[in-house]
């Protein structure tokens, strides 16, 4: 089936097979490897996209689904400026440790972020709660995700 995708901003036509997932269309057809592939089963959450503005495992939606909708990948997330504030925060909080789950992780912290800017710790926990992360107690995620709250985009940090 054709499809067409717009991928961080750009089209992406491709004659793909029904069955194919999301995720691999966006690194076998796209080539974009930021978008990991853990489980095959929506349970580590590695795999988190967003499908017009909402985060969605992509392991879990075909790549026909996805046929005239956007999509942002982790590779996304950075500008013109630099950095997002999500991505400074797993440097300035290190917030990853194999970075597996990192990309998963940025773009649900970035959604979190985007929807309510005052977040709590415990709601980042909650909103984090359908990923895994094997390396860490997520006490270094939640403060990445909580750093990117205390220095939105366009501050004079992420300047």
């Amino acid at each position: 089936m054709e499809v067409t995708v717009n991928v961080n901003g750009t089209d992406y036509t491709r004659d793909v097979e029904p069955r194919m997932l999301l995720v691999h269309f966006i690194r076998e057809e796209l080539g974009m490897r930021g978008t990991h592939w853990g489980c095959d089963t929506s349970n580590c959450g590695t795999c988190v996209v967003w499908v017009d503005e909402e985060p969605v495992k992509s392991c879990t939606m075909l790549a026909v689904m996805a046929d005239g909708h956007r999509v942002k990948t982790v590779e996304g997330l950075e500008g013109p400026d630099g950095l997002d504030p999500i991505q400074q925060g797993f440097i300035e909080c290190h917030g990853l440790q194999c970075g597996f789950c990192t990309p998963g992780m940025m773009m649900t912290g970035r959604w979190l972020v985007d929807k309510n800017p005052d977040i709590s710790d415990e709601e980042i926990r909650e909103g984090i709660s359908g990923q895994i992360c094997r390396c860490t107690g997520y006490k270094n995620i939640v403060e990445a995700i909580r750093w990117a709250a205390e220095h939105p985009k366009g501050s004079e940090v992420n300047a």
